[in-house]
């Protein structure tokens, strides 16, 4: 089943498709964090909730001292951190074909959240 969020969404990208593409980038974080003692210190501490609106689909997760967790197809209540985007750019971004300050200018990707969040944000790609 194709996904039908979006116009331009990648063919075949359905929704189980976009969930384990986030799975897959939480863990590519989580391997990152391991081996960088400088960004675990920057991170510790902070606890961020963070909603990923897609239009027609939904997500959430819980920063918490650098590792991610309450994964949900949800949003929650009053986010830290509100990334909207629709699924192309957001499949870009997953597989680093288009960079998160690029896809910013073109104004296909929107955060919304503190300046010091938003900047922390980018440790994701």
């Amino acid at each position: 089943m194709a996904y039908q969020g979006h116009e331009g969404s990648p063919i075949g990208w359905n929704d189980m498709a976009i969930k384990d593409s986030l799975l897959e980038m939480i863990d590519r974080f989580h391997r990152k964090l391991e081996g960088d003692e400088k960004m675990r210190a920057e991170l510790s501490g902070i606890v961020r909730k963070v909603n990923l609106d897609l239009g027609n689909e939904k997500f959430s997760f819980v920063l918490d001292n650098g590792r991610v967790h309450s994964f949900s197809e949800e949003l929650l209540d009053s986010p830290d951190i509100l990334v909207m985007t629709d699924t192309q750019t957001l499949e870009g971004l997953i597989s680093r074909r288009i960079k998160p300050m690029k896809a910013l200018a073109l104004r296909k990707l929107r955060l919304n959240g503190d300046f010091e969040d938003l900047l922390r944000f980018r440790k994701f790609f």
